[in-house]
Order: C-alpha cells, then sequence, then structure tokens
C-alpha cells in the first residue's frame, strides 16, 4: 500500500542509497548534492522536508520516494511546482501514480493552489507519460532550457488545474 507521510530519522540511510543511484539522480535538479552523504540526509529529514507539501512516499512502511510541490512566490502564489524521486526497485510498480494522485487530490482540496505544473526533461519519457495518465497537460517546450552534466535538455512543461 502506497502513503505519503512526514520522513523520519529512519528513512536517513535509505534516502543516502536511493540518491547516489545516477538511474535515480539522472533526471533531478542538481540542488539535490553529488554524492549525497549522510550529512544531507540528516538535514533534509531535520529542515529541508519540512512543510505540509513534503512528503515521503512509503510502500508498506518502506521508504519508496519523495514527492512535494513548491508554491510560487508573489503572483505566482497560486501555482506550485509538483516534483518526485523513486527508488529504482519501485519503478514501473504504480507507486508513482499514487503518490501523484495522493499529492495532487490533497494540494487541491486543502490549500488556495489551482494549478500544479511539472518541469520535466526531455529524455525522461516516463514522467511524462505518468503526468499525462493522471490528467496533466502539456503546455510548453522549451528548448535547451537545462543543462545539466555538460548536456542541454529541453523542458516539457505539464500542468493540472483544479476543477472548481
Amino acid at each position: 500500500m502506497v502513503s505519503l507521510r512526514d520522513f523520519t530519522e529512519n528513512d536517513v540511510d535509505s534516502i543516502v542509497t536511493i540518491l547516489n543511484n545516477d538511474s535515480v539522480t539522472q533526471f533531478l535538479s542538481t540542488k539535490i548534492p553529488t554524492p549525497y552523504t549522510l550529512e544531507d540526509a540528516k538535514w533534509w529529514v531535520s529542515e529541508g522536508s519540512k512543510g505540509d507539501l513534503i512528503k515521503a512516499i512509503s510502500v508498506n512502511g518502506q521508504l519508496a520516494g519523495c514527492i512535494g510541490v513548491t508554491r510560487g512566490d508573489f503572483e505566482y502564489q497560486k501555482s506550485g511546482e509538483i516534483g518526485y524521486w523513486i527508488a529504482q526497485k519501485f519503478w514501473r510498480k504504480g507507486v508513482a501514480s499514487s503518490a501523484l494522485d495522493q499529492m495532487s487530490e490533497y494540494v487541491f482540496s486543502n490549500t488556495d493552489i489551482v494549478r500544479l505544473f511539472a518541469s520535466v526533461f526531455s529524455s525522461n519519457a516516463a514522467s511524462m507519460g505518468l503526468l499525462l495518465k493522471y490528467g496533466f497537460t502539456q503546455e510548453a517546450i522549451l528548448q535547451k532550457a537545462i543543462f545539466k552534466n555538460g548536456q542541454f535538455y529541453d523542458n516539457h512543461i505539464f500542468a493540472k488545474l483544479r476543477s472548481f
């Protein structure tokens, strides 16, 4: 069973393992340190993950990933960017789908955010397919907007609006 919960101290070692897997981090922001250390994970659990819109993804009590929404500032305050990462052993098992569905429902039911959007690397077909499956529509392709590890990627923007 997939559930969303707060991160705990018990997640620290798993976070380090998951975020040192290049397959998991290849399409994540470089805000996530590489290599990912024990100190990074302790900071994430005690400070970085605090807030009602950042949750650990748990499968039968085991850490499977993270999902969060970053609210926009100023005139973008009713919009939030959703992002997620999933441990490789949980790929293609419905975990990301369930987490995306749960977080979207939570945000639209419990906040004043009316627009969720995701920025996806052009090579990340799995994430694009997931977003489309769960009601997001592709709004734009920003050419060569992402530069990571010496390579350019197009940034595919997907959005989902709260229905009133």
